[in-house]
């Protein structure tokens, strides 16, 4: 057995089932509200996990079948994200933002022979971009239709002063649209003084050397900084837009609101 690899076995099993119960017991003492959906997501990776451990040999035999996998990831995160942001009715154009920020970057990476073009190693890059701009936008979106629900009255003053809707919902959202990327911002300043990301630690565990894992995390980092400033700035538009939008949340516009008056 590879002496960097986790052993698989009953000891594994008993240690995940014991860091859930921690996980649990912390949000039930600290009342969190989310002790059954630490459990629900821990038994979905596990499930999740499972299967894609014994799918990915197969996918990774064929290009055809490893284009095929990246495009189901990218339907699952915007499914994913529109439920964060709004419903999967109101939100499902959050499609838009995800696609834009990873596929551009990813070609990038790919297409300067940055990563070899391989299936194993477009792959999981591909998934590590792809969750970036899945988490900028939940977090961009669902605090731009905050941002408009609460500062309704700002919302007003704009369009009084000659705004269209548009830009006056920019006036609102724009300014803390930025932070949505503070954990992307955070990781990459403290990488390797509070943190060892994945990247790195997979090349270590793979027998690469210090240097080519640190290369290697750190062309994930920039990049996932481009993905979620891209994915960030284009769900605050699709939202100043009115294209994405939650139930009695979107202010409605002025105009819209006064040709469909009723008359005193």
């Amino acid at each position: 057995m590879n002496q960097g690899t986790v052993s698989v076995g009953p000891v594994l099993g008993v240690v995940l089932a014991a860091l859930v119960l921690v996980a649990v017991a912390a949000a039930v003492i600290g009342r969190l509200g989310v002790s059954r959906a630490v459990v629900t997501a821990s038994l979905r990776a596990v499930a999740q996990l499972g299967l894609v451990s014994l799918l990915i040999a197969a996918v990774l035999r064929s290009w055809w079948a490893t284009a095929g996998f990246i495009v189901l990831m990218v339907l699952v995160a915007a499914l994913t994200s529109a439920r964060r942001v709004s419903t999967l009715r109101l939100g499902w154009m959050v499609i838009l933002p995800i696609a834009a920020g990873a596929l551009p970057a990813g070609a990038l990476i790919v297409a300067t022979g940055a990563m070899p073009l391989t299936e194993v190693a477009v792959l999981p890059i591909a998934g590590i971009l792809i969750g970036g701009a899945m988490t900028a936008t939940s977090l961009a979106g669902r605090r731009a239709l905050d941002e408009l629900r609460d500062r309704h009255g700002e919302y007003e003053a704009a369009l009084a002063l000659g705004f269209l809707p548009r830009d006056a919902a920019l006036e609102v959202v724009r300014p803390t649209a930025g932070q949505a990327l503070v954990p992307a911002l955070d990781q990459t300043r403290t990488v390797g003084l509070v943190t060892l990301p994945g990247a790195f630690v997979g090349v270590m565990l793979g027998g690469g050397s210090a240097i080519q894992a640190g290369a290697t995390q750190l062309l994930v980092l920039l990049a996932l900084l481009a993905v979620e400033a891209i994915a960030a700035a284009v769900t605050v538009e699709l939202v100043a837009a009115g294209l994405i939008t939650r139930a009695a949340a979107q202010p409605e516009p002025r105009s819209r609101r006064r040709r469909t008056a009723q008359p005193k």
